[in-house]
């Protein structure tokens, strides 16, 4: 098979196994109910910057992950543990916060430029690790980087090269997705957008839920196993 035919289905097979985990479009949602009161120029640096963040983080999963939690004593149960209580946290607040309308009623004048800040410091946690990149994709990113070592050592740079485009595609379609979500919203209609907002709330309290099942699942597995 040829380099490019073979390098194609290696992004291929990557690509469409992360991105459906990832789910751009269902996060954008997400990320445009907590980011609602942002400015479009603030919420496009936003977008951006986790983007990066993402790509970062794909970038160690797929080359170091396996290797990482191994270095700090963590096994992949505690990190789906760990981050299925984050996003179910992140999860009820959305559900339980009150109505714009609301909230606009209260505050008499619009959020300051300081207030912005919290937002800005969660660029990465919680927004991009584990609401973007969550333990599901650093999961899949392990188990193709190990897929990718056992493969023949003139296929090393090969797999490499997939890698890296794997992360930079799917930290794009992550990009456009996010920096589009007010655009989005506004097709969706006021209603329409506390609807989704409240669905996507409720489905990332189900992930969070699911998320932390399976770690609980595979901990107690493994104990169970263990002569």
């Amino acid at each position: 098979m040829p380099i490019a035919a073979e390098l194609f289905a290696a992004w291929l097979f990557g690509f469409s196994a992360l991105i459906s985990i990832i789910n751009p479009l269902g996060g954008a949602l997400v990320f445009q109910g907590m980011t609602r009161w942002l400015t479009e120029p603030e919420r496009a640096r936003l977008a951006r910057a986790i983007a990066v963040n993402s790509f970062v983080v794909l970038v160690v999963a797929l080359f170091l992950g396996a290797r990482v939690l191994g270095f700090f004593g963590i096994s992949l149960e505690a990190l789906r543990l760990a981050g299925g209580l984050a996003v179910a946290v992140a999860g009820w607040r959305m559900l339980n916060e009150e109505p714009e309308e609301a909230r606009q009623q209260r505050d008499a004048r619009a959020p300051a430029a300081l207030d912005t800040a919290p937002i800005e410091r969660m660029a990465f946690f919680p927004l991009t690790l584990p609401l973007t990149t969550g333990p599901g994709s650093i999961a899949a990113c392990i188990a193709l980087s190990a897929e990718r070592r056992a493969s023949a050592l003139g296929d090393v740079f090969l797999g490499a090269v997939a890698a890296l485009l794997i992360a930079a595609t799917v930290a794009i379609s992550v990009w456009v997705a996010y920096a589009n979500a007010a655009a989005l919203a506004r097709r969706l209609g006021p209603t329409g957008m506390l609807v989704a907002a409240k669905l996507a709330a409720f489905l990332l309290l189900c992930i969070g839920a699911q998320i932390m099942l399976t770690g609980a699942t595979d901990a107690l597995r493994g104990i169970l196993a263990a002569p």
